[in-house]
């Protein structure tokens, strides 16, 4: 089970509408049974993202330099633009 973790600045708004649509697009991509998803603040997590807690992490705000490069920017899943890219990016990490 790879595990998930989507993020905003607070934990709470942004991430709560990209949370909702990743599970829409797990349950129709037939990997809903493969994710463990966490809801959390940017803050709050960049010492788990750096030690490798999570398979896959999505951001809707900016995220330190130190992660950056373990970070899927998923501001297109608000936005609407760009949303393939994203979701290429989601189904690599999920196949790997």
């Amino acid at each position: 089970m790879k595990k998930m973790l989507i993020m905003c600045g607070a934990g709470h708004a942004t991430s709560t509408i990209v949370h909702a649509k990743v599970n829409d697009w797990l349950k129709e991509n037939n990997f809903a049974n493969d994710v463990e998803i966490k809801q959390s603040a940017v803050s709050q997590e960049v010492d788990n993202i750096q030690n490798g807690l999570y398979d896959i992490v999505i951001s809707t705000t900016i995220v330190p330099d130190a992660i950056k490069d373990r970070v899927i920017n998923g501001v297109a899943l608000l936005t609407g633009i760009g949303t393939e890219q994203v979701w290429d990016q989601v189904k690599a990490a999920l196949e790997s």
